[in-house]
């Protein structure tokens, strides 16, 4: 009875997981913690329901999973994890449990005509680029540099609809590894310690910490409701959340956190599923 009554506490899946690996950090007065393996509830609790369980496996919902957090809940889905606590009423957005269904799309928007493209969290972890593909032409030429981008900043054009994005490339340095859909989410582009950041299309800050494992220091920028860009392994942080941007701004140094080498881990998200960023960049 002593180890049923053990057993009993619900996993919680937290806003924010650090790569340090030792738990979660606080986050003013919070704290949350994770588990290896989901626990066995007791008898008495299995009638008991999860908040949103009624609407698991419709569409524009979303079932919290061990290891989740609002950011990558946030960022498969192409949502700011900010939005997210609004939409689910979370007062404790650092205890989300698992089994837990939280809706993935803006309230009075029809879920079931919205294509949300939820992935399996785990397909998309990423990993240190230390597995690359053998081969990787950077797009369009045969070497590995790449132009230097744009030193001006653009004016935000109008938009007839969620396709029309103008976009730039968001460094200067040379193609490490191309997209591939199992190994890497994006494009890994080379460079010094330092080198600009720049924000690939005109958008909003709608993360920029260190929260999310494998990423390190990590920007990512919603350009509308279709797409968002993600700007992993920075060596600074020069936005903050809710920022407005324009394309070709500064956004970051580059730099090596959570990384075995400097580089830009750059992905674009079309409604949270990672697609090959060359196929929309412009050509070198």
């Amino acid at each position: 009875m002593l180890l049923a009554a053990c057993s009993s506490t619900p996993q919680r899946a937290p806003v924010e997981q650090r790569s340090t690996g030792v738990g979660i950090p606080k986050t003013g007065a919070q704290a949350a913690t994770t588990q290896s393996a989901p626990p066995q509830a007791p008898a008495s609790d299995a009638g008991k329901l999860l908040p949103g369980a009624e609407n698991a496996g419709k569409p524009g919902y979303y079932t919290v999973k061990p290891s989740d957090t609002l950011i990558r809940i946030g960022l498969d889905n192409g949502q700011n994890w900010r939005d997210l606590v609004k939409w689910n009423n979370l007062d404790k957005p650092n205890q989300i449990e698992v089994g837990q269904v939280l809706r993935v799309v803006p309230p009075g928007v029809d879920a079931a005509s919205v294509s949300t493209h939820a992935v399996n969290s785990a397909k998309l972890e990423l990993r240190p680029l230390d597995a690359r593909p053998a081969t990787v032409p950077p797009p369009g030429a045969a070497g590995s540099t790449v132009g230097a981008a744009p030193s001006s900043v653009s004016p935000a054009l109008p938009r007839d609809g969620d396709d029309d994005v103008v976009w730039t490339w968001p460094a200067a340095g040379g193609l490490l590894a191309g997209f591939d859909e199992v190994r890497n989410k994006g494009l890994a582009i080379g460079g010094k310690a330092g080198d600009p950041v720049l924000a690939a299309a005109d958008g909003r800050v709608v993360y920029a910490g260190s929260g999310l494992r494998g990423y390190g220091n990590l920007v990512i920028i919603k350009h509308n409701t279709t797409y968002l860009t993600a700007y992993a392994h920075n060596q600074t942080l020069l936005v903050k959340e809710d920022q407005a941007v324009r394309r070709g701004q500064q956004i970051a140094e580059m730099g090596s956190s959570d990384a075995d080498q400097v580089e830009l881990h750059f992905e674009i998200r079309k409604q949270g599923k990672p697609i090959d960023p060359a196929k929309l960049l412009p050509v070198r």
